[in-house]
């Protein structure tokens, strides 16, 4: 049975995934819509590149981001949540409601981001 910690972060996380596909869906009916508006002239056309290659970046990490909320709920339901993938001790209570998909411990973190300098 999970804990009061650990449902509480699975409504949250619940939640921030719910936002988060409204979000992206209101982004791409909003982006289909100007992209069927057609303008003409070629400042437009760059206009609109500039904003296309926008939304596809913003997508891309909406995307990532959701990828990473699935794979905590994921760990949630198989009683895994709230373990350092890297080491195996549990993550601070402080860190997950900081960064509930975190999936680091800080000193794994903190190691990690020191390699990739």
């Amino acid at each position: 049975m999970a804990s009061d910690f650990t449902q509480e972060m699975k409504e949250l996380l619940l939640k921030e995934r719910a936002e988060l596909i409204a979000k992206m869906q209101g982004d791409n009916d909003k982006f289909k819509t100007e992209a069927t508006t057609g303008r003409g002239d070629s400042v437009d056309l760059a206009s609109d590149e500039g904003a296309f290659k926008k939304m596809e970046a913003l997508n891309a990490m909406d995307a990532k981001r959701l990828t990473s909320i699935e794979n905590a709920l994921k760990r949630i339901s198989e009683n895994r949540y709230g373990i350092c993938l890297k080491c195996g001790k549990k993550i601070p209570e402080d860190r997950l409601r900081a960064m509930p998909s975190a999936v680091l411990c800080i000193d794994c973190k903190t190691a990690e981001e020191k390699r990739a300098r």
